[in-house]
């Protein structure tokens, strides 16, 4: 694998692990049904996310993901499940994106290391975010957040599938605002 086929390998990982930050199974269904389409080649140990059963899983699991959220405070326990799940489903899609001639030490590693917290950080943002909803608006305005959410999810595996050179930019951004957002809710509970 030369070092070119591996950034942009690396890039869409990442990309689909910013996705699964923002809505865990979107990604892998969608890496699913875009195998099926012959838009995303899934390789070797990763093949059975794009056999039907798998994919009939992930809607099922995104389908259960997405209604959750709108359910004020079933959102906010839904985060203490998907912090953990974001990172595994952040490690996941960026080792299925890795998976080919590399050598699986360090595929794994970039997959843990990168996308790991790639998906944990943006999950992180997204957590605080839906904690000033709630506690703002006393959960009012969290089906509008976990609608952006899920869009924001969409559009990081738009992107990541057909527009892969720009995922290093887009993720930049987004873990930039995410740690800003965490920083900024930070002073403020040390202020009160």
């Amino acid at each position: 694998m030369d070092l070119l086929q591996v950034i942009l390998s690396l890039s869409l990982g990442l990309g689909l692990a910013a996705a699964c930050g923002f809505r865990i199974f979107i990604p892998p269904l969608m890496m699913g049904i875009a195998s099926r389409f012959n838009l995303y080649e899934l390789e070797g140990s990763f093949s059975w996310v794009g056999e039907n059963w798998a994919i009939g899983v992930f809607a099922i699991a995104t389908l259960v993901e997405v209604g959750g959220y709108y359910i004020p405070w079933i959102d906010n326990l839904l985060d203490t499940i998907a912090t953990p799940a974001a990172i595994i489903g952040g490690i996941f899609v960026t080792s299925a994106s890795l998976e080919g001639d590399m050598d699986s030490g360090i595929q794994w590693m970039l997959a843990i290391i990168a996308g790991g917290s790639t998906a944990g950080v943006i999950q992180i943002g997204t957590v605080a975010t839906r904690a000033a909803s709630t506690g703002t608006t006393g959960g009012l305005a969290n089906p509008i957040i976990s609608t952006l959410e899920a869009l924001a999810s969409i559009v990081c595996i738009l992107l990541s599938l057909f527009l892969v050179i720009i995922i290093p930019f887009v993720l930049v951004f987004l873990i930039w605002v995410a740690i800003k957002y965490i920083m900024k809710r930070n002073n403020q509970a040390d202020s009160v």
